[in-house]
């Protein structure tokens, strides 16, 4: 049979490879689209993103590594396979930064009950499932196979996001500084500080928490009267946390640096930690002994925790004063980032939200470096970005994702007359 026209060969076409056709124009049609609209997202990704913010982050997180993989590359194998660990923690907290630059923070804190109720959940999984330290009673952790989940961690971001929207809820409203507004915000912190505190008996967390609610607290405005009236609540209530609530081996943590003779007089018990890490950062010098040489670091279980509390020590001993102060400008960098993106915010809660972070940073940096140099009890605190733990890096990674957001969004509508 002769084709004398393509008409006629179009007719003489099967139905089914017409249809087959179009349907690959459209899927092909379809893929371009979505090719298209990734690389356009991409594109607005690395224009509006803080890129300062994910470059210095992933300075400090790639350091972190390193000395992570130097303290542990001479442990055995069933204690080994950190490094790994903390390179899948960073991968997925990369993921994490991308997609919450891309979440806006009032629609979230718009949900503050729901974040507040998942915060509680959350902690409380650990009076079913928690492990953790049997020496001091700690079960801070979620443990699945090989992979362990600090709740308490992750729910630092939420409560810097319920505190945010307290504040600036009230600041719209013009009480902030009222007594039913204070007591709100007071109740809830403390909710969560005992939550922390008792079921999971991490000191060191919790009193992040207190740190960052302080610092949220000052850049909301609070009036000094209420900060005198906290103290006196919190001087009042010490000898009842102190009896009920600390264990014996928390007190002696917390008695060690400023009543060495009386807790520890022989120095190997709880002051054995402290002691290792100082020994470890002045045997480093100016220059350290070179990575991978240091003789307390390449000791396995000479330091305990040096990989997550100690991280500094590992630093000093083999990177020496150099080393240490990289550590400390990276954080510093990476705090007054934050400070600086709420400062330029139209945003008041993201302005809130961003100095949350930074308090966040502050606090555990604060207290990590003062364990590790023994003018603070050893109360179990990461170095944020440095030290070896998933939640820790997932938690950071997604914190300094909210702050890339709050840059790349304009004021929202309902915040322009404020």
């Amino acid at each position: 049979m002769r084709i004398r026209s393509e008409k006629e060969a179009y007719i003489l076409t099967p139905r089914c490879a017409v249809q087959g056709s179009k349907w690959q124009i459209r899927n092909g049609l379809f893929n371009m689209a979505v090719v298209v609209t990734f690389f356009r997202t991409a594109l607005r990704f690395f224009r509006e993103a803080d890129m300062i913010l994910l470059i210095f982050t992933l300075i400090s997180t790639i350091y972190g590594v390193i000395l992570i993989n130097s303290i542990t590359k001479n442990f055995s194998t069933a204690a080994g396979g950190q490094t790994s660990v903390q390179i899948g923690a960073i991968v997925i907290g990369i993921i994490f930064f991308i997609l919450f630059s891309y979440i806006d923070i009032d629609i979230i804190a718009d949900k503050s009950r729901f974040l507040f109720l998942f915060s509680l959940m959350m902690i409380s999984t650990l009076m079913l499932w928690g492990v953790g330290d049997e020496d001091v009673g700690r079960r801070a952790w979620l443990r699945f196979f090989n992979i362990g989940i600090q709740p308490a961690e992750i729910t630092k971001v939420p409560f810097i996001i319920i505190i945010a929207r307290m504040i600036t809820s009230s600041k719209e409203l013009k009480t902030f500084n009222s007594f039913m507004s204070i007591l709100q915000i007071f109740v809830v912190f403390a909710v969560m500080f005992v939550f922390v505190l008792i079921i999971s008996q991490d000191m060191g967390t919790a009193l992040v928490y207190f740190g960052i609610l302080v610092i949220m607290l000052f850049a909301g405005g609070i009036k000094l009267r209420w900060l005198a009236i906290g103290a006196v609540v919190l001087v009042a209530s010490t000898p009842l946390i102190w009896e009920s609530v600390l264990n014996e081996k928390q007190r002696e943590r917390i008695l060690g640096p400023f009543a060495p003779d009386l807790v520890d007089p022989t120095r190997t018990g709880v002051l054995w930690q402290p002691d290792q890490s100082i020994e470890a950062i002045a045997t480093g010098g100016f220059l350290g002994q070179g990575l991978g040489n240091g003789r307390l670091t390449q000791s396995p279980g000479r330091i305990p925790a040096q990989h997550t509390d100690f991280i500094l020590s590992a630093a000093g001993e083999e990177l020496g004063f150099v080393g240490c102060i990289v550590i400390i400008a990276l954080l510093v960098i990476l705090i007054s980032r934050c400070v600086y993106v709420g400062l330029k915010s139209n945003n008041p809660l993201g302005m809130l939200v961003c100095i949350g972070i930074a308090g966040m940073l502050i606090t555990q940096t604060v207290m990590n470096l003062g364990m590790a140099l023994g003018i603070m009890p050893v109360i179990g605190i990461t170095l944020p970005f440095f030290s070896y733990g998933g939640s820790s890096i997932v938690t950071c990674f997604a914190a300094m994702g909210i702050v890339s957001g709050i840059k790349m969004r304009p004021k929202p509508v309902r915040f322009r007359t404020v």
